[in-house]
């Protein structure tokens, strides 16, 4: 992805102008809250920038990341133009919209970034509904489908004005790819960037591979990290896991999942319980395992060997409802599935 940093790297420029460059580089970590997440940053500082000017960097980046892309801001571009009100999409806004398009195409429409209506149908999204029937999902389906929208002229043309977009799916894989490019701009090779689970590893740290943990998918495992199902070793490679075991409710005996087909408008249903995906760039990570949850293992398996840049990690139950895992030839000596920390 080619991004432009002319207004982080100003802001950089201001925040070092007094840092001493003396002390010889050593990993540096901090972590904080954005997105409505934790994120955290492992980075060798070759730039002796230290973490309190590096933090401030960071956070004004995903601060400026936001008034694009957020859900929960309401002057941001996304928000405005799902209400439709005049606003011209940003470089963020054009680049992950193309993002969506090619895994959309890619994915046969299991990736949707129109799906936001029925999100929120089901209770997952910001603006919840108080009654839902099939009636109500029938309808607002003729609002999902990213044929329906464009841009155009720099300005985003949507067939009804109903339509709105949730880049949910896919914006926090980005901001994770915003945060490394930054750090890459300043020449940092060596970092693990983390947000809300979601991670980029530029180089080694101490010539080791880093070393990512991917949770269990069973209900109850509620805190990340505590029971792990595997270890993937990463060097300059991007890791995002989807699961529907963490969000979710029951309703009457029926459990409704956060992901929703796009091209049903229900829940996923599947035996697929976890996907974890291996990709260059996080938000590509992000859209596919997405998509992964949504197809079920045998499409996410097909869908995962048709693509070089793509490695997968699933985690299944068979038919007597055992877990069963399946790693793509790539990641088969790179995964621990006995981790020990």
């Amino acid at each position: 992805m080619d991004r432009k940093f002319d207004k982080l790297l100003h802001f950089v420029v201001i925040t070092l102008m007094a840092v001493s460059c003396a002390a010889p580089p050593e990993f540096l970590t901090f972590r904080g809250f954005a997105q409505g997440t934790t994120y955290s940053v492992i980075y060798e500082d070759v730039a002796g920038i230290g973490n309190k000017a590096m933090r401030d960097t960071v956070e004004w980046a995903l601060r400026e990341f936001d008034m694009s892309m957020s859900l929960y801001v309401d002057s941001s571009i996304v928000s405005r133009i799902n209400r439709n009100e005049h606003a011209e999409p940003d470089k963020y806004f054009i680049d992950i919209f193309n993002i969506s398009r090619e895994a959309w195409k890619l994915t046969d429409g299991a990736f949707d970034i129109t799906v936001g209506p029925l999100v929120n149908a089901y209770g997952f999204g910001r603006d919840t509904l108080n009654t839902f029937s099939e009636t109500v999902r029938d309808s607002l389906m003729n609002l999902v489908g990213m044929e329906k929208v464009d841009i155009v002229d720099g300005l985003l043309v949507k067939q009804d004005p109903g339509i709105t977009l949730d880049f949910n799916a896919i914006a926090q894989g980005y901001s994770v790819d915003l945060v490394s490019d930054l750090l890459e701009s300043m020449g940092i090779k060596n970092y693990l960037v983390e947000i809300g689970g979601e991670v980029r590893a530029g180089g080694t740290k101490y010539g080791q591979y880093w070393r990512i943990g991917v949770d269990k998918p069973e209900e109850g495992n509620e805190v990340p990290g505590a029971e792990l199902q595997a270890i993937i070793r990463m060097k300059n490679a991007s890791l995002n896991t989807s699961g529907n075991y963490r969000n979710f409710y029951v309703d009457d005996g029926v459990k409704y999942s956060h992901t929703i087909n796009p091209k049903t408008g229900d829940p996923a249903r599947n035996t697929l319980l976890s996907a974890t995906i291996v990709a260059p760039d996080c938000a590509w990570a992000d859209a596919i395992a997405t998509s992964c949850m949504v197809m079920g293992k045998d499409k996410a398996i097909e869908l995962i060997n048709s693509r070089k840049e793509l490695e997968g990690f699933l985690v299944y139950s068979d038919e007597s409802g055992k877990y069963r895992t399946w790693t793509s030839k790539g990641l088969e000596k790179l995964v621990d599935e006995n981790p020990n920390f």
